[in-house]
């Protein structure tokens, strides 16, 4: 019998499951709104069960060797979620205690943008990149690092949280419980906020002006934008000022060879990836200018976190 790993991304609004190979081929999918379980033990019962189903449905030909899940602040050393701040079950989550009883198969976790950087270093464009750095820009903005070729964790498992730095004191307030976080400034509904702060700033003609806050999306946005609506190039031009700006920082820190963007925002393309690039070598150190390459993922129609995640699992196994 053939041997298959799970991944698992758990996302803010969707949680994805794949059945992933050793050489990173995801031979069967499947998707269920992550918020929609009152009680943690429901949701994560109803992974296991999506992962057995999964695996019923390719008629039993495959064993499985273990589950590798990403998720907002999952920790690789403990395997546990901890205040997640884009997750509606708060405090301390033992994910991986909770299905590996449920399937008797080894569990590792990591967060969201951790296992989406492994998943861009061993099936992606990263592949032989020994220093990277991996942003996610969907829901919340996620990043995931790799330093000499092996994955940052950190001391208590958390290593890489850059969504959650300050870009602003006593800024835009953040499901975190802080204010002035990355994420609240350069993420889908971060978009959707400053578009509408230029709007109420602003006397400018918009077709955003016939949308109201919960109806707009940041497809629309770039939609808009696309198609010269001021406002819009604008609400792309303050989310990229203030992401080149934190890269810039990250590059002194970390003197990455390239940074790859990933996720809902990052379609936008040249919309948020210009000015992101013109703002972070306006504010790198001189050493650093023109060396560090601003990517759009490699997986970019593949789901990178599902594949890194399966690769959580993978990599433990012999060659």
């Amino acid at each position: 019998m053939r041997k298959i790993v799970a991944g698992v991304d758990i996302g803010g609004t969707n949680t994805v499951i794949g059945l992933v190979t050793q050489e990173g081929n995801c031979i069967a999918e499947t998707s269920f709104p992550t918020q929609e379980d009152a009680q943690f033990e429901q949701f994560t019962n109803k992974i296991a069960a999506q992962i057995l189903t999964l695996i019923e449905q390719q008629n039993n030909k495959y064993t499985i060797l273990g589950v590798g899940i990403g998720a907002p602040n999952g920790s690789y050393l403990t395997g546990q979620i901890i205040d997640a701040a884009n997750l509606r079950w708060k405090g301390t989550l033992n994910l991986c205690n909770n299905i590996e009883k449920a399937l008797e198969v080894p569990v590792l976790l990591t967060n969201d943008a951790n296992a989406a950087a492994l998943g861009e270093m061993i099936f992606g464009d990263a592949v032989g990149m020994k220093n990277f750095v991996f942003i996610t820009l969907g829901t919340g903005l996620g990043s995931g690092i790799v330093v000499d070729g092996k994955l940052l964790v950190g001391h208590t498992g958390f290593a890489g949280e850059l969504g959650h730095t300050n870009v602003k004191p006593w800024g835009r307030e953040c499901g975190c419980g802080k204010r002035g976080c990355l994420e609240t400034y350069v993420s889908a509904p971060g978009l959707r906020r400053t578009a509408f702060n230029l709007l109420s700033e602003s006397i400018e003609p918009s077709a955003l002006r016939s949308y109201t806050y919960d109806s707009i999306s940041s497809k629309t946005i770039s939609t808009l934008a696309q198609k010269g609506d001021r406002i819009a190039i604008d609400a792309f031009e303050n989310t990229g000022a203030i992401l080149g700006m934190k890269l810039a920082d990250l590059v002194s820190i970390l003197n990455p060879e390239a940074i790859f963007l990933f996720g809902g925002l990052s379609k936008a393309g040249n919309l948020i990836f210009e000015p992101t690039k013109r703002h972070m070598e306006k504010n790198l150190f001189p050493v650093f200018q023109n060396t560090v390459k601003i990517l759009p993922s490699g997986l970019i129609d593949k789901n990178a976190a599902v594949l890194g995640a399966a690769a959580l699992i993978w990599q433990t196994q012999p060659e």
